[in-house]
């Protein structure tokens, strides 16, 4: 509180010794001590009695209750600082990563990148004894409908490549 240090305490040691005298400085500290055991005695009280008037009103359940209604995770501002962060990282001039086609997939990787169509990985189906709710049989549809519409372009990659057969001659002989 105060930032008295060593030579302000025999500063004020020596002024109390000159101006009140040696045989009357003992009882002036004793009565000084007294004084200041008594308001620190009366500060503890007061503080407890403030603290129990709180405690009555319910401030501190109405505290608590801001903190958790304020807190940044009940807000989503965690998930809003985490979609801040990947985007600061983001470089648009950066390529983005082609994930590996899963084992059984139709489209094989080079052909889903050169027809810039997404690979799609393949979706682990579910026990038979797992019910799904209605969102993840929602998934899995749409999972569905893109492994098929990344087959259909794939069979058109295929059949664009494919070398054409040989025209027949116009001679009729064919061969």
């Amino acid at each position: 509180m105060f930032d008295i240090g060593w030579s302000e305490l025999v500063i004020i040691g020596v002024v109390a010794l000159i101006v009140i005298g040696p045989r009357d400085l003992p009882e002036m500290f004793r009565t000084l001590g007294r004084v200041t055991a008594k308001l620190r005695t009366m500060a503890r009280d007061f503080q407890r009695a403030m603290e129990s008037a709180a405690d009555e009103a319910g401030v501190k359940d109405v505290a608590k209750d801001l903190k958790k209604m304020t807190s940044p995770k009940n807000l989503g501002l965690d998930a809003v600082k985490d979609a801040a962060s990947k985007f600061e990282k983001w470089d648009p001039m950066k390529p983005a990563a082609v994930k590996p086609v899963a084992k059984g997939a139709a489209v094989s990787a080079a052909a889903a990148a050169t027809a810039a169509v997404p690979v799609v990985e393949a979706a682990v189906p579910a026990p038979a004894h797992v019910a799904l709710g209605p969102n993840t049989a929602a998934l899995a549809g749409k999972v569905a409908e893109r492994k098929a519409a990344a087959a259909e372009t794939a069979q058109a990659l295929r059949e664009a490549r494919a070398p054409a057969p040989p025209e027949p001659r116009p001679d009729g002989d064919g061969a």
